[in-house]
């Protein structure tokens, strides 16, 4: 047994505050560090394991500690390579996969795998499931193999074997008889994915009492890092592992536990409490990152959420700015405001790199991108890619460019047999066989070859046939000419064509719009269910998106030719992408945020349907979560936080209007800095009967109460908030019609979208 001098002991307690203090030196017991945001709990984590080495209590061999991500357990075993004179390599320290496999290698023949079993990555499992459906003859249509990729993965992380999946109907049942063949084929092939290494160790574990007690007797301090993200096979895990005597030191914070779309269960934590009986939970409130203010504001509103264990976050600092809040009428304006305040920001002394700007969804990256690429201001998109790097926009962009030149190869490889039209390999090679051998580009080729590539050939120039058209709309006058016509006022440029191409042509938008749905990507994102559902959405988000980066194009550009389009979006795409070392902004989505911390963040599309996002209010608890996410937004800031949103904001081409989120609303008044008084006083934020505060001339700040306005002497427009007796709050998205035919389009809070006559409407313009 290691033991270090006791002043050494003392020496790593020096600095922690009294209850960090008393999460490290606690006695042999199980315990919940309930871990506020910047709390310092990685550094709890490690003086803990570096304490009870240090102190002899443990020997480094007798110490499990998870993280959820590599580099958490590299950046853990940097730390106590610091902290203690030993060698650490030794150390059980990594991700639940990871100490898994660890398991599996060391005991293969109890786990019944061969000794060097491979693990099949997300697109190799893809693979083998396929395989195992064909065996079966299964119909990769009714059973899309995505989608029994997820319920495989899914019924694994619950614990259950294929034998122990209920499957009351005959679809279930089906998706469970493929389950069994693949779990079979993968034994006989001696290969695992993801979730089998987890779900394996765990039957190791359970089945082989010597084994288990073993590791029991082993591992007598067990520590977990954010733990509020574990799921419930994870917990079962570590509790086989904890048996009745081994003390399970778990660290999270159950006000950002935001991956239920991974299946991470925050009942672990109430669970854990239970089940170990932990009878005191200790807090690490007092907060090292943020300001006042920001505390505030993030601790008022995360009090809105149910079942909550409880903690309020604090600094020693003081209070700080306030909390910026901008209304913009429009979400490039948005995105204009928020460039000038980065320039301003420079002005004053602020490195980009300490600058992140949030979003709710990746789509919203495209105009914030457009934006600082005008403004020459160097970005880097944090956990993810620019939006034309994006794999949708790419398979997009590759049918508009085989549309506009079909001897693009690249293009026509990219999406020949994307979505999936039964084109194989072998196919694909032979038509570059016959290409060169002709010395001919691919698409030469192909419209020679028969079977499924000629119908590939088809449908790209159905594409092109259909879009080099300028079909009536049906509510245009035969005559009437359509060059006039004008998107919510933003010209579409209907009428006037694509240059070098024969005869008129829809204008961009619509070429984008038809393309998307009719080369099969929409309904190939749209097909998609369980845990990869979430992603498809996205990625159909972001095929929207690139209908409105056409509208603004054609906005903003008198040649708005496709061809034009085209290198628009190359040469965006190939704008300087910062690296580790340059000076950028951070871009991410609020998700990709979590464990980061900036000087200024600005958190952007704060409105109601964007984020809290729509999906939330069809999933039990979803608002909660989204609650969650606002609250790890909020608490990346340490000293400036910016809150935006606009009253219009594009979306699928089309202007889509807007409330302001419900969660500005919750934030206390006299935490706010209005930069747009006079706008918030009229717009959105006046139906929630919410008081802004307005800067006067001598700049005290006033309250302004909205104005009650009578229906009878108001004029209806678009944008306008109204009240309806039956349905609540809501915006005016559209107007038709005259005198006792006129009409409203309303889109309700709560309600939805719905037209009303006004003659016998109810409503009241606030």
């Amino acid at each position: 047994m290691v033991c270090f001098p006791v002043l050494f002991a003392m020496d790593l307690l020096s600095g922690l505050n009294p209850e960090q203090r008393q999460a490290v030196t606690l006695p042999h017991q199980s315990a919940l560090i309930l871990a506020g945001a910047g709390s310092g709990k990685t550094r709890v984590l490690t003086t803990r394991i570096a304490y009870l080495v240090s102190t002899g209590a443990v020997s480094p061999h007798g110490i499990l500690a998870v993280t959820f991500t590599n580099k958490a357990a590299k950046e853990m075993l940097t730390r106590l390579s610091a902290m203690l004179p030993i060698n650490t390599r030794g150390l059980w320290i990594g991700t639940f996969h990871g100490l898994c496999n660890r398991m599996l290698r060391a005991h293969y023949r109890e786990a019944n795998l061969p000794q060097t079993f491979q693990i099949l990555d997300s697109g190799d499992q893809l693979s083998a499931i396929k395989r195992a459906m064909k065996a079966q003859n299964v119909d990769d249509e009714k059973y899309p193999p995505r989608e029994m990729q997820n319920f495989i993965s899914g019924s694994k992380e619950q614990g259950l074997r294929a034998n122990e999946v209920e499957a009351f109907d005959p679809y279930t049942r089906r998706k469970v008889e493929v389950y069994a063949e693949y779990d079979a084929q993968c034994q006989r092939e001696g290969v695992v994915d993801f979730s089998e290494l987890l779900l394996r160790s765990f039957e190791l574990l359970s089945r082989n009492a010597a084994l288990r007690e073993h590791y029991q007797e082993r591992f007598k301090h067990i520590l977990v890092d954010e733990f509020q993200d574990t799921n419930r096979l994870q917990y079962l895990w570590l509790k086989l592992l904890a048996g009745n005597k081994n003390a399970l030191f778990a660290v999270g914070d159950d006000d950002q536990s935001i991956y239920a779309f991974r299946g991470a269960n925050v009942g672990n934590m109430q669970e854990l409490t239970r089940d170990f009986h932990i009878e005191s939970v200790i807090k690490l409130e007092q907060n090292y990152r943020s300001h006042g203010n920001i505390l505030d504001a993030a601790n008022v509103l995360i009090s809105n959420n149910r079942n909550r264990l409880g903690k309020n976050l604090w600094t020693s600092e003081n209070g700080g700015e306030l909390l910026r809040v901008y209304e913009a009428p429009t979400d490039v304006e948005e995105a204009g405001f928020i460039v000038s305040e980065i320039q301003q920001l420079k002005t004053e002394g602020v490195n980009l790199k300490e600058i992140a700007l949030l979003y709710r969804s990746n789509a919203q990256s495209r105009v914030l991108e457009h934006a600082l690429v005008s403004a020459g201001l160097s970005y880097r998109v944090y956990g993810g890619l620019r939006f034309f790097e994006r794999q949708e926009i790419k398979h997009a962009l590759a049918y508009l460019r085989l549309m506009e030149n079909t001897d693009d190869d690249n293009a026509l490889l990219r999406i020949i047999n994307f979505p999936t039209r039964g084109i194989g390999a072998r196919s694909i090679e032979q038509l570059q066989e016959a290409a060169k051998m002709n010395g001919t580009t691919l698409w030469d080729a192909a419209a020679r070859a028969g079977g499924k590539v000629s119908a590939f050939v088809a449908l790209i120039e159905s594409l092109r046939s259909a879009t080099r058209k300028l079909p009536l709309h049906p509510h245009d006058k035969v005559g009437q000419s359509v060059s006039s016509q004008r998107l919510d006022g933003i010209d579409t440029g209907v009428g006037r064509g694509v240059p070098g191409a024969s005869g008129s042509t829809l204008p961009l938008p619509e070429i984008m719009d038809h393309v998307l749905q009719h080369s099969g990507l929409i309904a190939h994102y749209q097909s998609e269910t369980g845990v990869k559902k979430r992603e498809a959405e996205e990625r159909l988000e972001n095929l929207n998106e690139l209908v409105n980066a056409a509208t603004l194009f054609v906005h903003e550009n008198e040649d708005d030719s496709l061809t034009s389009f085209l290198t628009h979006a190359s040469l965006e795409a190939g704008e300087h992408q910062a690296g580790d070392q340059d000076d950028a902004l951070h871009l991410m989505t609020v998700h990709a945020s979590k464990g980061l911390e900036f000087h200024t963040v600005f958190i952007t599309g704060l409105e109601e349907g964007l984020f809290p996002h729509q999906n939330s209010q069809r999933v039990d608890g979803g608002l909660d979560e989204e609650r969650r996410l606002m609250y790890v937004a909020i608490t990346r800031a340490r000293r400036r936080l910016y809150l935006t949103f606009a009253q219009r904001r594009m979306l699928h081409g089309q202007a889509s209007y807007s409330m302001a989120s419900s969660f500005l609303r919750e934030l206390p008044d006299n935490l706010l800095n209005w930069i747009t008084p006079r706008i918030a006083q009229r717009n959105s934020f006046a139906s929630f009967g919410y008081s802004a505060p307005v800067t006067s001339n001598g700049g005290e700040k006033q309250n302004v109460a909205p104005v009650q306005r009578a229906t009878g002497d108001s004029v209806w427009r678009s944008g306008q908030a109204v009240f309806h007796t039956k349905f609540g709050e809501g915006v005016i998205v559209n107007l038709e019609g005259g005198g006792a035919d006129a009409r409203v389009q309303v889109n309700f809070r709560k309600a939805g979208v719905k037209w009303l006559a006004l003659e016998y409407a109810k409503l009241t313009a606030i």
